[in-house]
């Protein structure tokens, strides 16, 4: 026997919506979260557009006390604003800065893909340069390390078990996922909070500018801009902000009465090992497909039994390659493929967030039976015409939705796959 994992609790801090409330809504009305940013424009950025998650600094400051504040970059801040909406979500309470009380119990697992690079930007370098080391101030090295984000959390919520944070490019997200599924599994821990959250700067975006992977193609017109599966993708969009799940052993969760969202069927990581066409920035096919068939037969579940996927699709060349593994590994024909939307045509790529936020929309989807739509593929991509009609280019009523899919892929070859299943009391 091995304990059943679900999902109590949800906070996200997205481009279209910071709150549950706020980005399930945009979900269902389809609405993007793309703008454009003159700082890139006045930067020469070839790409000027971004998802960004607004009003931040008014949340935070409303949220946190001011001391705390000084120690938080954007990072910070959108990890921990999700990660306590999680919390709070759970029906947990938020414990006094003045008790003791740990909580031996509760873990997370919070991961990132670049970090704290606005304030190595800002300030690290520049002041470091200039000599001026005591204007760096005492909380720089905790807003630097990667690390930063989940021992944040830990200390506003006082968690005493596995604290860390995870790092694997752009399947980080749903990567943590999985790694506090396996420990809830096994006993270690009766809760986690998992996800992924990056950072706002034009520092983390500057290099994949000069790759020429971002779209420079949709300037004038964000909310176009992001095109998963289109025949005129040129490029993802990037965004920032943070998605974190409340990962809870179903004893816990009945135990305290807790509402129960989803549940954690499955999940795989693994990488392709930088060969069969896969490299530091491409994936590697059979990677992608062992992956995922790796994910259903940990959740004991048959490829007929998905219902519906959420692909990593980021608007680039490697989304007809994806699709095509999806259909090979739930041995589906392009006629039977279950509907797969794309998160990112709503809100860029949140790169190290994207597995957090795209898995918090994972989770409302099969909560509330609905795919979102995909926006902005109405012109399919040619290798993918035989797949369009398992594209919602509306939002898709789903009313039988039981088991849905999850993926991230990312830079390194590096793969990670969920598996959702709604609850049903039993």
């Amino acid at each position: 026997m091995r304990r059943r994992v679900v999902v109590t609790g949800l906070g996200v801090v997205a481009p279209n919506g910071v709150g549950v409330p706020a980005f399930e809504r945009a979900l269902d009305a389809g609405q993007s979260g793309v703008r454009a940013l003159p700082t890139l424009r006045a930067l020469g950025f070839g790409c000027q557009v971004a998802g960004v998650p607004g009003g931040i600094d008014e949340r935070a400051a409303a949220t946190f006390d001011a001391d705390e504040l000084l120690a938080m970059n954007s990072n910070h801040r959108f990890a921990c604003l999700a990660a306590l909406e999680a919390w709070e979500d759970a029906g947990l309470c938020r414990p006094a800065r003045g008790d003791d009380t740990v909580d031996w119990r509760t873990g997370a697992v919070l991961g990132t893909g670049v970090g704290g690079m606005d304030t190595i930007g800002e300030r690290v370098v520049p002041f470091t340069d200039a000599g001026k080391l005591r204007r760096l101030g005492g909380t720089v090295v905790e807003q630097v390390m990667a690390s930063g984000i989940s021992a944040r959390v830990a200390g506003l919520l006082a968690l005493g078990n596995q604290v860390t944070t995870n790092s694997s490019a752009c399947s980080t997200g749903t990567e943590a996922i999985v790694e506090g599924l396996e420990r809830i599994r096994s006993g270690r821990a009766d809760r986690m909070l998992c996800g992924g959250s990056e950072g706002s700067s034009h520092y983390i975006w500057a290099g994949f500018d000069a790759m020429r992977v971002l779209t420079r193609a949709s300037n004038d017109a964000p909310e176009q801009a992001s095109r998963p599966m289109s025949a005129t993708a040129a490029g993802f969009v990037p965004a920032a902000g943070a998605g974190v799940l409340l990962l809870e052993s179903v004893e816990s969760a009945l135990e305290r009465g807790a509402p129960i969202r989803a549940e954690v069927l499955g999940g795989a990581v693994n990488c392709g090992g930088h060969r069969g066409g896969g490299s530091m920035t491409a994936p590697n096919p059979d990677g992608v497909r062992r992956c995922i068939r790796a994910a259903l037969e940990d959740a004991r579940c048959t490829p007929d039994a998905i219902d519906a996927i959420n692909g990593h699709l980021t608007a680039t060349g490697a989304d007809p390659s994806e699709v095509r593994s999806w259909a090979a590994a739930l041995e589906r024909s392009p006629q039977t493929l279950p509907p797969i939307t794309a998160t990112k045509s709503l809100i860029g790529h949140a790169l190290g967030a994207a597995g957090g936020i795209e898995g918090v929309a994972s989770v409302l989807m099969v909560q509330g039976g609905f795919l979102h739509p995909t926006l902005n593929c109405e012109d399919v991509h040619p290798e993918l015409a035989e797949f369009a009609d398992a594209i919602p280019y509306t939002r898709r009523s789903l009313p039988g939705l039981r088991t849905l899919v999850k993926a991230s892929f990312g830079f390194g070859d590096v793969n990670a796959c969920v598996v959702l299943g709604k609850w049903t009391g039993s």
